[in-house]
């Protein structure tokens, strides 16, 4: 039964105008919050790769921890003083994010209007467009290369998380240490979450059951669905948790807090 107040349409037809919907929830939130979140993230990760150690002196590396932002390391000496080593490998993890197919749906949402939410009206210049067939949102087919890529430091973050545990020539186990191994756990989950790699896995088979190959195929693809399905839970974790590991290392390095930990 339709309530008086809201004009009734038949099924298949859609909204026009932008915001336009029958939708009575708070639907605005979702891609409010998003988009603030997407901002502040963008913000913090260009003034902290770019500008603190410049501009302030503030190191990126500190009592054995080295910020995510800036792994691996490459610091060649002939860079200039100005020049930040995260530029030589934040470009693949910022690449794998921008192009990631949930972060595409949050952020054409929250940013573009495209749509703005389920069944709400987008605004009247989209009509027509050809959203990822040209340039340069046609660079978003480049997402399982960077997924590839995206591995690379990833393992570097790994190594980076385990070295910390030595320092000063002795085994420490430190909240610094505690904080880099959640950022490497929580940012692994993001990329075996990918359906990039589960369709690199499982996909283009006709048959799971036809050969050993196959049948190991599919137990795997059926792991990275475990995976998969927590997809947008895994990508909002590992952006929370990089931030908190640069933070943490900024922090200890202008002696703000310190490092609680273990020796022995």
């Amino acid at each position: 039964m339709v309530a008086p107040s809201v004009k009734a349409r038949s099924p298949g037809t859609a909204e026009r105008g932008f915001g336009t919907t029958l939708r009575v929830d708070r639907w605005i939130l979702e891609p409010a919050a998003i988009g603030l979140v997407f901002t502040g993230f963008i913000i913090y990760s260009l003034i902290s790769s770019l500008i603190w150690l410049p501009a302030f002196g503030v190191p990126y590396e500190a009592e054995g921890y080295l910020s995510p932002f800036f792994s691996p390391l490459i610091a060649p000496g002939l860079l200039p003083a100005w020049f930040s080593p995260a530029i030589l490998v934040l470009w693949i993890p910022l690449g794998f994010r921008a192009t990631c197919y949930y972060y595409r749906k949050a952020y054409y949402r929250a940013f573009f209007f495209d749509p703005p939410a389920c069944a709400v009206g987008e605004p009247s210049i989209h009509r027509g467009y050809a959203m990822e067939t040209r340039f340069p949102f046609i660079l978003q087919n480049l997402h399982r290369f960077f997924l590839y890529l995206a591995f690379i430091p990833l393992a570097f973050l790994w190594l980076d998380a385990i070295v910390s545990l030595r320092h000063e020539d002795q085994t420490r186990l430190g909240l610094g240490s505690i904080v880099l191994v959640a950022n490497a756990v929580l940012l692994s989950g993001y990329s075996l979450s990918c359906h990039s790699l589960r369709h690199l896995v499982g996909g283009r088979l006709d048959c799971f059951s036809c050969s050993r190959r196959t049948r190991t195929r599919h137990s795997m693809w059926r792991w990275l669905t475990g995976f998969n399905e927590k997809h947008a839970r895994w990508a909002w974790a590992s952006l929370f948790s990089v931030v908190l590991g640069d933070a943490y290392v900024r922090l200890l390095a202008i002696g703000a807090i310190g490092d609680l930990h273990i020796s022995f």
